[in-house]
């Protein structure tokens, strides 16, 4: 079944797991590590991360290893891209406004 990378990132933990293989890939062991949870519900959010290919496998020896795929991250970013446009350009309007608001409490 594929996912929607979308509603995998809806969750908490989800995007910890993102956050955490940003850094560098992971085992699963290593990544149920930072979590105050078993295992098995860690391996849960990876299976799901994988199944929308936010993350892919990488077998190294006899260990997993999980690692972003930036192909689907760029697919995020792309979606997100004209919000952020909107949200510098508001906060660029607000910089100006009180930048005037300080110029007249100098005068």
């Amino acid at each position: 079944m594929r996912r929607d990378p979308f509603q995998a990132i809806a969750d908490p933990s989800r995007r910890a797991i993102v956050s955490l293989l940003i850094l560098h890939a992971m085992t699963p062991n290593a990544l149920a590590e930072h979590f105050n949870t078993t295992r098995q519900a860690v391996s849960k959010h990876i299976k799901i991360l994988t199944e929308c290919e936010l993350v892919k496998p990488r077998p190294d020896g006899r260990e997993i290893f999980y690692e972003l795929n930036p192909v689907k991250l760029k697919e995020i970013a792309d979606w997100l891209a004209p919000f952020k446009q909107l949200w510098e350009a508001r906060f660029n309007e607000l910089d100006t406004i009180l930048e005037q608001l300080k110029n007249k409490q100098h005068e």
